[in-house]
């Protein structure tokens, strides 16, 4: 899961991950944000953890609103291209291999993620940027929140 979902909705990383965020948007904290990422984290938030679609909406748009230059916008054909070759290579999510393509393309090695099976890609640095015993507390809190949600499911 992203690092821009936590920052969405009430869960035990919210805080650090809004700080996080802030810090990238600044500039306080050198990193991009694909704008990509905010669909993927829309999709993710309304469609598997069930966040209400307009809370969503509203939290992202804030963001995009922010207009800074680490909102990263251009997606070039090549980076696709080479997002898939990571996928493949490596075994990963399609969307792992677009945020190590998407780096390496910026001139970049860190890919800021909580994705521990990223950390099979040799080109790039994962850095998960929360502490660890909150991102433990907030899977917990991600797997309650699925499970309780699927059984009041229709």
């Amino acid at each position: 899961m992203g690092v821009l979902v936590p920052a969405c909705f009430e869960n035990p990383l919210e805080n650090e991950s809004i700080r996080f965020i802030s810090d990238v948007l600044s500039g306080r904290r050198p990193g991009t944000l694909p704008l990509t990422s905010v669909l993927g984290a829309y999709h993710i938030l309304t469609r598997y953890l069930r966040v209400p679609r307009l809370a969503v909406k509203g939290v992202l748009e804030g963001l995009l609103m922010t207009d800074s230059p680490a909102l990263h916008a251009a997606t070039p054909r090549r980076v696709v291209s080479d997002a898939l070759d990571y996928a493949a290579a490596y075994s990963v999510e399609s969307w792992d291999g677009y945020l190590v393509a998407l780096c390496r393309s910026l001139g970049s090695t860190v890919v800021y993620s909580m994705d521990r099976e990223l950390a099979k890609v040799r080109e790039v640095t994962v850095v998960n940027p929360y502490p660890a015993a909150k991102v433990e507390e907030y899977h917990g809190f991600i797997q309650e929140l699925v499970k309780n949600r699927d059984r009041l499911a229709p």
